[in-house]
């Protein structure tokens, strides 16, 4: 199918071409169309064009709408105020492009974007041997949703969870395992995430109580982290074991989380050992780090510490270990070179800018970066508790996420099972639906709040069935879905020769901006604007309710063409929510 062009571009490229005959000097100008709550629409671009040509707006105005050819999309054009205009669309026009879109089943006459590229998304980051905790949880339901936003428009996108799986730590765990090789033993063939996230809890509580009270332990266990770095075989065979065991906890938590996570696309710290004396050597070569005590660093101006002194960024230590910085350099050279990316995006906690802001002007003094190849921070804010102070358990410790996913799913099973003997809904259904909307409400949560700043993590609200949560959207999914199950006879069919009430309007000039809003969002990397998309369409489709009977409207071609509009509605629903990782069960 082709792509639908929306009203609001048909209405901006008639203005634009009107406002050109009335101006001809003007070039290409801007007619600056919004939705607005006097009319459908209203341009108020020419106060500017009129005080750039030094000409009376409220005339250039007029002659505008004179150039105006009203018929087919546009109904009326009026001239308010100073020089604003109005104007209202033909119903027919509402009904014919929302056909056209509906006919368009599996895009929705959504159009791809026009230059493409490709991207590679570094999200989702856990570390080996260790829990993942809240804070992970950003990083992955931000990372998904930009990445199918991304494809959606016809991005290549290369998905990269650059994990922690390298660095001293790893001394003392080898060390510890080969001196107890059964502490990763599994009891039966299939592990559990929770088995394999236990084994590790417990052999790295053990090995750290040892590395602190036990000297020469702790003698072997720095010598380990030599052999590491060295690529001695065995030690790697030991460390391989904390790795694949770490994998089966982590793929056990995205699965819970309802996230494609692909082992092909794990590549580590580690991956780019082999770089790092490389990265240095050109970095040194071309004069971007110079030698500093012993030490390679890159200066910068305008990046001072606290005492006003400058803050080097370190790629390579005094005693020749390499720390994040030659690691981040090395996976950018990587992504350029060799996956040919010409945007990075990095969707990593708000607290590392200042790294990353050193790291990505290292690259562009290096020249790996440049006006054709950009690197971005999609930088996110602190999961806080009620109390507005960063998420703590009641001991201070902080929340590990597979208990906090949990808990989402029971919160969210108490208010299925309210709904469900209503519904009629089987024993597996409530559990299946329990899980869609207790990771769904989560994963709203977080995505409905501009990625930059807090959010505090309140799962009352989140399940709440009033007020802009996923559980609202889901409902008015099912909901719609239950009418067309009670339609018998009558077909969701488009009849553009109807007159359309204030609510169906309202709800199809929204249904047909979902094109725009899905490209936008994409191209910006913000989901927090799909989804107050997505709400405001809910809360349409709330108010048409509650005006226009579809089952018993006044004519069969009157309820044919409701049950048209809610099934777009159902249909837009469904797409939006897919874009954010959230499912949308048919009867709730």
């Amino acid at each position: 199918m082709a792509s639908v062009t929306s009203l609001s571009d048909s209405v901006q490229q008639q203005l634009a071409t009107a406002l050109s005959a009335a101006l001809p000097d003007a070039g290409s100008a801007d007619p600056l169309l919004r939705r607005s709550d006097r009319a459908d629409f209203q341009a108020n671009g020419i106060l500017a064009l009129a005080k750039k040509a030094k000409a009376n707006p409220r005339e250039l105005a007029t002659q505008v709408v004179e150039q105006v050819r009203s018929g087919d999309v546009i109904k009326d054009i009026e001239v308010s105020g100073p020089g604003f205009l109005n104007i209202t669309i033909a119903d027919r026009a509402i009904t014919e492009n929302l056909a056209a879109r509906y006919a368009d089943s599996d895009r929705l006459g959504v159009p791809f974007a026009a230059h493409p590229g490709t991207t590679v998304i570094d999200y989702a980051q856990p570390n080996v041997a260790k829990e993942m905790h809240v804070g992970h949880l950003r990083s992955a339901v931000i990372g998904d949703a930009v990445v199918q936003l991304l494809e959606f428009t016809g991005e290549s996108v290369v998905r990269r969870h650059h994990i922690g799986d390298w660095g001293t730590q790893f001394g003392m765990l080898i060390q510890f395992l080969d001196e107890h090789p059964h502490e990763l033993d599994h009891k039966s063939a299939e592990v559990s995430g929770e088995e394999a996230m236990s084994n590790l809890d417990r052999l790295y509580k053990a090995a750290r109580k040892l590395f602190d009270s036990d000297e020469e332990f702790k003698t072997r266990a720095r010598r380990r982290v030599v052999d590491l770095q060295a690529g001695d075989p065995h030690t790697l065979a030991v460390w391989q074991k904390f790795v694949d065991e770490s994998k089966i906890y982590f793929f056990s938590v995205f699965e819970k989380l309802d996230m494609e996570i692909r082992d092909p696309d794990i590549v580590g710290e580690s991956g780019y050992n082999d770089m790092l004396a490389e990265t240095c050597r050109l970095l040194e070569e071309s004069g971007v780090a110079v030698r500093s005590e012993g030490a390679l660093c890159v200066f910068f101006d305008d990046i001072k510490g606290p005492d006003g002194n400058p803050v080097p960024l370190i790629v390579q230590k005094s005693d020749g270990g390499y720390g994040y910085a030659a690691t981040d350099l090395s996976a950018i050279r990587d992504r350029v070179f060799n996956l040919k990316a010409n945007s990075l995006l990095y969707v990593v906690d708000a607290r590392q800018a200042l790294h990353f802001r050193m790291v990505f002007e290292t690259a562009r003094r290096a020249g790996w970066l440049n006006d054709d190849v950009k690197a971005f921070q999609l930088a996110f804010g602190t999961v806080l508790g009620k109390d507005g102070k960063p998420f703590k358990t009641r001991e201070g410790e902080t929340v590990k996420l597979v208990d906090l996913l949990d808990e989402a799913v029971e919160r969210a099973t108490s208010v299925v099972r309210e709904k469900a003997e209503k519904v009629g809904l089987s024993e597996q259904e409530i559990v299946e639906n329990s899980r869609y909307v207790g990771i769904g409400a989560v994963k709203y949560a977080d995505l409905s709040t501009s990625a930059v700043r807090d959010y505090k993590f309140d799962l009352d609200q989140m399940v709440s069935l009033n007020g802009d949560t996923s559980v609202y959207l889901q409902y008015a999914y099912a909901r719609i879905k239950s009418i067309l199950r009670k339609a018998g006879e009558a077909r969701p069919t488009a009849h553009p020769e109807l007159e359309l009430a204030p609510a169906e309007r309202a709800l199809g000039l929204h249904l047909d901006q979902f094109g725009e809003t899905v490209l936008e969002v994409a191209a910006s990397h913000e989901p927090h604007k799909l989804a107050s998309y997505l709400y405001q369409l809910a809360s349409l489709l709330t108010t048409f309710y509650d005006q226009c009977p579809v089952l018993k409207a006044e004519t069969p071609e009157q309820t044919e063409n409701r049950l048209f509009l809610v099934d777009l509605t159902a249909r837009t629903l469904h797409k939006g929510m897919d874009l954010l990782g959230i499912r949308t069960p048919e009867r709730l």
